[in-house]
């Protein structure tokens, strides 16, 4: 399957009950698999090309708010146009699954995969201090797999969750398992377990009012307040990585996405050449694994994060291992792919033979 079908069929099975979207390369398989394997037909959930991405995100907005499973997808200028209904979403705290399939910037820019939507997604796109989860899948079974994960994440913490893929993955072609359908919902289910959703006024309660509103600054504090306790609880207990032969690294990688696959192949070509290096994979880029790089600062002599933009994440890295050791950047723009030798090269001279290594092109 292609990693945007994968993550199609992963939605289904994780009992979505709706999906709002709208058309955009290297994204559009989404919506176009949802249409072709007829949704309603198979679970009973809605599949709707909506009239804009400004639209679709609404449209989610409204399915979250009555304790549905829901989500949307699209690629980088649409996840902009998205944002206001984002962060009126994370004011209200209504989960949902958004995706995007990055394509490079600035402006239309091009088709071709980027990740240079990260400070977008990791730090807040929307106005307003808040977070969302952001997966980051490295094959075409995560795309899978996060969108369960991404559903779970979502109801546990009423937050709203991004898996950040980029346009390899999305359209890149790979074996997945698949796993059994999970039931979607029934309304008295939703009303049992969420009892904060608006599934209808009830004798024995009082109106459920979603709204992000509140023109009290007092209460407006205590609501953002414990929005940031939330925040520090995920980060204390949802950050996933993934360590590739780190324990006798003596320099390290530090990517995800396809740079992740990347650098593992270009870990493999080191250690061929006798250079200890090894790969650390942030899973989670919210929250981060800020102390799992904060201990390996500990061990290694050098860090090279290696992103497809032109540095994002380094600075995430380099607040991580707070000047413990020397984080260098490595990045290619324009939709371009760094090659394993390619960042294995630039590790080298930048780390082992100290030599200025500067991005070229083409």
């Amino acid at each position: 399957m292609k990693g945007n079908e994968a993550i199609a069929e992963g939605v289904i099975r994780a009992g979505c009950d709706g999906y709002f979207g709208y058309p955009i390369t290297p994204q559009s398989e989404v919506l176009e698999y949802l249409m072709a394997t007829k949704t309603k037909e198979r679970t009973g959930m809605i599949t709707m090309q909506a009239e804009s991405e400004i639209a679709s995100i609404h449209m989610v907005y409204g399915g979250a708010a009555a304790g549905k499973r829901v989500m949307t997808s699209s690629s980088s200028p649409g996840i902009s146009l998205m944002q206001e209904g984002i962060s009126f979403m994370a004011g209200t705290e209504l989960p949902c699954l958004l995706l995007n399939v990055v394509r490079g910037g600035p402006g239309l820019g091009t088709i071709q995969p980027s990740q240079s939507d990260y400070f977008q997604a990791v730090k807040g796109g929307g106005h307003g201090d808040y977070k969302m989860i952001v997966l980051a899948p490295a094959s075409v079974q995560e795309m899978y797999d996060f969108a369960k994960l991404g559903f779970e994440l979502a109801f546990k913490h009423r937050i709203q969750v991004m898996v950040l893929s980029d346009g390899a993955i999305g359209q890149m072609m790979e074996k997945v398992e698949l796993d059994e359908q999970v039931p979607r919902w029934t309304d008295a289910e939703i009303v049992k377990m969420h009892p904060w959703a608006t599934t209808g006024k009830t004798p024995d309660r009082e109106r459920n009012i979603i709204t992000s509103l509140d023109l009290n600054p007092v209460k407006q504090e205590i609501i953002n307040i414990n929005l940031q306790k939330k925040f520090k609880h995920i980060e204390e207990t949802e950050v996933r990585f993934e360590r590739i032969m780190c324990d006798d690294a003596e320099y390290l990688f530090v990517a995800y996405g396809s740079s992740a696959r990347i650098c593992q192949k270009a870990v493999m070509l080191g250690r061929e050449r006798g250079i200890k290096v090894g790969l650390l994979r942030p899973i989670t880029l919210f929250p981060y694994p800020t102390h799992e790089l904060a201990k390996l600062a500990k061990q290694v002599k050098g860090m090279l994060s290696v992103e497809m933009s032109a540095g994002q994440m380094v600075e995430d890295v380099r607040l991580s291992v707070n000047g413990a050791v020397p984080v260098e950047h490595y990045g290619r723009l324009g939709g371009i792919m760094p090659a394993p030798d390619e960042v294995l090269n630039v590790l080298e001279n930048k780390f082992i033979k100290n030599k200025n290594y500067e991005l070229h092109t083409h």
